[in-house]
């Protein structure tokens, strides 16, 4: 890895200034500062993805009801808890390690650690007898092992939180945690590695940047699964196969989860660049964050306009899935050197988002928060956009779809089916109209405005 050392600076009244000295216009770093950049990048922008754990539990949180506030809050930190642990046990492992060239799944071995030249490394370094054949064992991977782990994890508990939003109001929350375990430590994983942990549909040359498909998707794909099998909340769907709007309670707190995906996607794409040792990754990287933004804001437009149009209205809860929609859509090609192509992606998925969310209530799947239609279909058409955008093939990026979208599926209604008959998956009758915070918690979040069943 190699980066351009940058002499000067700008404070507005001054540079640096050599003299009877001269600098190459480009100078390679050393390794050890290559995997110095490449390990912070890795750190910084898995923390950002992090924060979104926290979108996802506020935008979920402001719509649903206030009845199932507490519930949807523990959920969300919960799934986040076991997506950590379950990756370290065996899912990391499963994605990445010994995947055979072309194959299908890594290793079934448990918990991955600190790789050992780093350990001697950090052991040499508290006795001061560090040397170069130490440290250059150690910089062998280009990063710190421990830092890619974790920025990976992220991103499996993301998968993980667009499951939570759609089965929201009606779900048992131990019942839900099983299928995270599932979810998070083995069926993201299996299908994660075909493609970045060098597997068979790496080897086709399908492209997912960073995760249109393997991410966004997969939870879309399971979401779907879980809400057929689930079934729709009580009294979202009258006899006559009329939709019966159910609001949320608080669209101030939605939009701010909103805005916080929005930041942490920064994190999520920006970091899948995978390296900061260059000055080609910073410049990529530029070039990610700018083409994220414009399709999330593309995508939120996009949204308003269509709205209006086919509604009537200018709807704030398609305002905001717009623009999620808009960063899923470009998650799986951010790195498109012509940047007006992002405001396309975006907007095309701002406008799926509004077409298909009633689309789906008119099937009478209820998706609580629009999960299914802002990640499964717009990162369908983000993945496909690849290919007709990108430097991807159309035909293999159909390919990836249907082959991750039939494993999720098939693998997640085994799991939604046997916990199903076996411990139940949904709450009763009352405890639906009373709230799962009562109900599953003994708590309200809100017990000040008193309990209410609406």
């Amino acid at each position: 890895m190699t980066s351009i050392l940058k002499l000067t600076r700008s404070f507005g009244v001054a540079s640096f200034i050599t003299v009877g000295f001269s600098m190459p216009a480009y100078a390679a770093v050393t390794e050890e500062t290559a995997f110095v950049f490449n390990t912070f990048s890795f750190l910084v922008h898995g923390f950002l993805v992090m924060l979104m754990a926290a979108g996802f539990a506020m935008l979920e949180s402001g719509l649903v009801r206030k009845k199932n506030t507490a519930a949807i809050c523990l959920k969300n930190m919960a799934l986040y808890s076991i997506a950590g642990i379950m990756f370290y046990a065996i899912g990391y492992n499963l994605m990445y390690t010994d995947v055979p060239a072309g194959g299908w799944i890594g290793s079934f071995s448990l918990f991955y650690n600190t790789s050992q030249a780093e350990i001697d490394l950090l052991a040499a370094t508290t006795a001061e007898k560090v040397t170069p054949e130490i440290v250059k064992a150690a910089n062998g991977a280009g990063y710190s092992v421990m830092s890619d782990w974790f920025f990976q994890m992220v991103f499996v508990a993301t998968a993980a939180s667009i499951v939570s939003g759609t089965v929201a109001e009606r779900i048992k929350v131990w019942p839900f945690l099983i299928f995270v375990v599932v979810l998070t430590g083995f069926i993201y994983p299996i299908q994660a590695s075909w493609v970045w942990g060098a597997g068979w549909l790496d080897e086709m040359g399908f492209s997912d940047f960073a995760g249109s498909t393997l991410v966004h998707s997969t939870g879309g794909w399971a979401a779907l699964t879980g809400a057929i099998i689930l079934g729709a909340r009580k009294g979202k769907y009258a006899k006559d196969g009329s939709v019966q709007p159910i609001p949320g309670a608080n669209l101030p707190l939605a939009t701010l989860g909103t805005f916080i995906l929005w930041f942490g996607w920064f994190g999520f794409n920006g970091g899948s660049q995978l390296a900061l040792g260059s000055a080609a990754d910073a410049a990529a990287i530029a070039i990610v964050y700018v083409n994220t933004n414009l399709a999330a804001a593309a995508g939120t437009i996009a949204a308003m306009i269509a709205a209006q149009v086919l509604y009537k209205k200018i709807d704030l809860t398609f305002a905001l899935n717009g623009a999620i929609a808009g960063l899923v859509s470009i998650t799986a090609g951010p790195d498109l050197q012509n940047h007006l192509l992002s405001c396309v992606i975006g907007a095309i998925g701002g406008v799926i988002v509004t077409i298909t969310v009633p689309l789906l209530d008119k099937i009478k799947i209820d998706d609580v928060v629009g999960a299914i239609s802002a990640h499964l279909f717009a990162g369908i058409w983000g993945t496909l956009a690849v290919g007709i955008f990108g430097s991807g093939s159309l035909v293999t990026q159909a390919i990836g779809i249907v082959s991750i979208g039939a494993f999720v599926v098939v693998t997640s209604a085994i799991t939604w089916y046997l916990l199903k008959v076996t411990i139940g998956i949904r709450v009763d009758e009352e405890a639906e109209i009373i709230g799962l915070d009562k109900d599953e918690l003994g708590m309200d979040a809100y017990p000040e405005f008193g309990q209410s069943t609406k």
